[in-house]
């Protein structure tokens, strides 16, 4: 399954009245007609209809087409792309699937203009909680911050909770707890779009009042988006006794050769250090292709036939079509596929299996911890409340006809493979809390339970 929930575009929300005299200006945009947004709300509609198998699993038919229909109502003037945005990007948590939404196009681009031009952003990286809560985690870029874990009361004289709500109402992803998490990595960029881009900021914390000048850094966000990022991407790394971590943040890279080497050397890494313990990392893994833990890791684990779905419903779009499956179809098929394990495979890992998820474990990341938790081939461990375990997949991305926003649409639903409709979120087998600021906690946590002193 093709799809990186960490290289979606973001979406954008309403904007705030207090840019600032010293914003750094934006991009110059055209200004639509009511009747050309409109247009771009009746494509969404046909779009979702025309691909997306089944809606309704994550929103109601009713509800939807409610929603559909507020949205309509508030295009009634002129706006540019990214006003019109901050309408539509109101669609977004309703539909309660990360890989549905709407969302801004050239994120990247976009970005390196704003710092190219001179601009700055938000200053720091962020946790946010569902709740509205709004603390530092670090400067922007990553480096560490003195004030970690220092709650933000204010920005710019306003209520930061009352600005964290603002945006959460319009992230995207499956659930409260998920649209926080990405809120959290994103903080930055919807600032920017929602409040604008002031060169400095006041805050309040602690009920202390400073004033930190905006940040030229480029966001961690963006680590894992250039080949000389691999390090950082995918860790290997020998704990305690008879204990292996492998962190792996994502499930897509441009060189699959070098990632496929990378597992090698670490099971072999394994095998001579006479590792009984394995704990693989996924909790900022927000997907990529499947043949990357298919072919990079379960050929040294898995020790019986598996399946990555059991049965799924999907789409027949155009270019999809065949003799016996016609466009526009709705097909409800079992995966009768299975991949074989590699009993014979030299490195084949015999210990004990545990795979770390979180908040942003999420698309083919999830299709993993399925597999391994129903075949028995390792226990979950982490928080729960997150990603649904039956997944969306195949997204498709269109570009609204006048906005030039992106409108993403999956074509399918994939059941787990045990086929088991609950618990409908991804639930651990160990569940141990995580600490959104330190990622070493939760491992600590672990290898107390599997390697007491």
């Amino acid at each position: 399954m093709r799809q990186c929930i960490r290289f979606l575009a973001i979406g954008m929300l309403a904007c705030a009245a207090h840019a600032g005299a010293h914003a750094a200006p934006h991009a110059v945009q055209s200004v639509l007609t009511p009747e050309q947004l409109r247009q771009d709300l009746q494509f969404i509609r046909q779009t979702i209809a025309e691909i997306h198998p089944e809606p309704g699993i994550t929103i109601a038919p009713a509800r939807l087409e409610a929603a559909l229909d507020a949205a309509q109502a508030q295009l009634s003037t002129p706006m540019d792309r990214d006003a019109a945005w901050r309408v539509l990007g109101k669609l977004n948590p309703q539909f309660a699937d990360a890989h549905l939404g709407v969302f801004q196009p050239g994120r990247d681009q976009q970005v390196k203009a704003h710092l190219a031009a001179g601009g700055g952003f938000f200053p720091y990286e962020v946790r946010v909680t569902p709740e509205g809560d709004l603390f530092i985690r670090a400067e922007l870029g990553g480096k560490t911050s003195t004030l970690a874990r220092t709650r933000i009361e204010h920005i710019n004289g306003v209520p930061a909770n009352q600005l964290v709500q603002e945006l959460l109402q319009l992230v995207h992803g499956d659930t409260a707890a998920f649209r926080a998490e990405v809120l959290s990595r994103r903080f930055w960029f919807y600032y920017w779009k929602v409040v604008g881009a002031p060169a400095s900021f006041t805050l309040v914390q602690n009920g202390k009042q400073v004033s930190v000048p905006a940040s030229s850094a480029l966001p961690e966000l963006f680590v894992g988006a250039d080949p000389a990022d691999f390090d950082k991407v995918y860790r290997f790394e020998l704990l305690g006794k008879h204990t292996a971590l492998l962190t792996i943040k994502q499930f897509g890279w441009p060189d699959k050769d070098k990632f496929y080497a990378f597992t090698q050397d670490a099971f072999a890494r394994m095998r001579a250090a006479g590792v009984t313990n394995l704990l693989i990392d996924v909790r900022e893994n927000g997907g990529g292709d499947d043949d990357m833990w298919k072919t990079g890791i379960l050929p040294y684990i898995a020790t019986r036939p598996y399946r990555h779905t059991s049965t799924y419903v999907k789409k027949v779009i155009p270019g999809r079509g065949s003799a016996t499956e016609k466009v526009g179809d709705v097909i409800h098929g079992t995966q009768n596929n299975w991949e074989q394990p590699q009993l014979g495979n030299p490195l084949l890992f015999k210990g004990r299996v545990y795979v770390l998820v979180g908040g942003m474990t999420y698309s083919s990341a999830v299709l993993f911890s399925n597999v391994m938790q129903d075949f028995g081939f390792a226990q979950l461990v982490g928080a729960r409340g997150y990603a649904r375990a039956r997944q969306s997949g195949g997204i498709q991305i269109r570009s609204l006809p006048n906005t030039k926003l992106e409108l993403v649409v999956p074509r399918f639903v994939l059941d787990r493979p045990s086929g088991a409709r609950t618990p409908e979120l991804v639930t651990p087998d160990i569940v141990l809390a995580d600490d959104p600021f330190d990622e070493r906690v939760l491992v600590d946590a672990l290898l107390q339970r599997i390697e007491p002193q």
